[in-house]
């Protein structure tokens, strides 16, 4: 069985004053002739479909348009689920309708997908809350999918009847998957975990969440969920929100972030793009391959000390948005801004870092627009009140602004 594993496509999503909606429209076909390429027979959508609970007409419509063509009449079926960006009640709202091409949806842990059959001969064998096994068209064996889309901590606790600890939170969440793992997840199956939740190993550093991300571990927010809490039966685990393609851990069994298909802020720059294929057979560890995305615009971080270097960079480098730098004695005039400009068209921001040698003692500071909200605000709270805005007033703001 060949499953393609993808995530966090935020369709809507803009960067600066750039829509990037063409982008993702050339994403999606790279996806469509990935699948028909790779002969892919089921497609997983790990979340965060969309980047907003109310998005734009343009980008709805593209997802549907998209999501047809990739299910391939019900050949291909595809399954996706909410993440912390969606709105669970519109990714469920067209099922009745979407389950006719092959497109299955989850909003919430608890989900229930109606029982149908298509002529392609997908099926669904049995189905109840949080799970669902399938009868794919060009496969002799089922797929089994435990599905636990986004919820926040308070709606983890109502799905799982808890109010106890963090730790509690993590054993009722693996008693739950246990439990399912244990009645449906034999070795006459491919048996597969999906969650947009924060998947960690016990006791390694955690992984840092995207720049302009709404954080998931925050007040409110879900925990970090351990490799150890997943069920044994499982073969392969597939998360969202990290933007990043990141192997969790790979034995003894795959637990993978396919990461975005494009950059969607600038702490992504330089990063390559995939989306991940998944081989998997009964009772065998599942084989992961990384697929390079080729579609989409490179996010690049550039810094200059000579105007005349820049100009010539940016005339040599067109097809990228750039983040660019600027090292100087004195502040940049609106001509050479004009200039840089008018040389590249994808240029998000210009960071003027001026190093005038009485700079430090001078109380006057230039404010630069082009910095993150929160060094701002951190500059902000330095004037104000003498002092560095500690680690919980940062988490609080970072969390506002989500």
């Amino acid at each position: 069985m060949k499953i393609l594993h993808t995530s966090d496509w935020h369709l809507g999503k803009r960067l600066a004053n750039f829509e990037r909606i063409e982008e993702q429209q050339l994403f999606l076909d790279e996806l469509i002739d990935i699948a028909n390429t790779q002969q892919a027979d089921a497609v997983l959508v790990a979340g965060d479909l969309f980047d907003t609970f109310n998005p734009p007409t343009q980008a709805v419509e593209l997802f549907y348009k998209k999501l047809k063509q990739l299910s391939n009449n019900g050949l291909r079926p595809i399954i996706a689920i909410a993440g912390n960006h969606d709105s669970p009640d519109r990714i469920e709202a067209p099922d009745p309708l979407a389950r006719e091409c092959g497109i299955l949806f989850a909003g919430y842990p608890n989900s229930k997908m109606a029982p149908f059959e298509l002529e392609s001969g997908l099926k669904i064998i049995h189905s109840t809350e949080s799970f669902v096994e399938l009868k794919l068209p060009n496969c002799e064996v089922p797929l089994r999918l435990l599905l636990t889309p986004y919820a926040n901590e308070l709606r983890l606790k109502t799905f799982l009847n808890q109010t106890d600890s963090e730790e509690e939170l993590r054993l009722q969440l693996q008693k739950s998957w246990s439990q399912l793992a244990e009645q449906f997840c034999d070795n006459k199956g491919v048996n597969v975990l999906m969650t947009h939740l924060f998947v960690v190993q016990k006791d390694a550093p955690l992984p840092d969440e995207p720049d302009d991300e709404k954080p998931i571990l925050h007040v409110g927010g879900a925990q970090a969920i351990y490799t150890e809490n997943i069920p044994p039966q499982i073969q392969y685990t597939a998360l969202g929100h990290l933007h990043r393609m990141h192997a969790v851990c790979k034995l003894p069994n795959p637990v993978y972030y396919s990461g975005s298909p494009l950059g969607y802020s600038f702490s992504e720059a330089n990063q390559n793009k995939f989306v991940l294929l998944i081989t998997a057979e009964p009772g065998q560890v599942a084989q992961v391959e990384p697929i390079q995305l080729k579609s989409g615009k490179p996010l690049i971080r550039k810094r200059f000390d000579n105007t005349e270097e820049a100009l010539q960079w940016l005339s040599e480098n067109q097809h990228c948005y750039v983040e660019l730098t600027m090292v100087s004695d004195s502040y940049l005039t609106a001509q050479i801004q004009k200039q840089l400009h008018d040389t590249h068209p994808g240029i998000t921001a210009i960071i003027p870092e001026v190093t005038l040698p009485d700079l430090e003692t001078t109380k006057t500071r230039q404010i630069d627009p082009g910095q993150p909200i929160e060094e701002l605000f951190a500059a902000y709270f330095q004037q104000r009140y003498k002092q560095t805005p500690n680690a919980e007033i940062l988490d609080l703001f970072k969390e506002l602004m989500a």
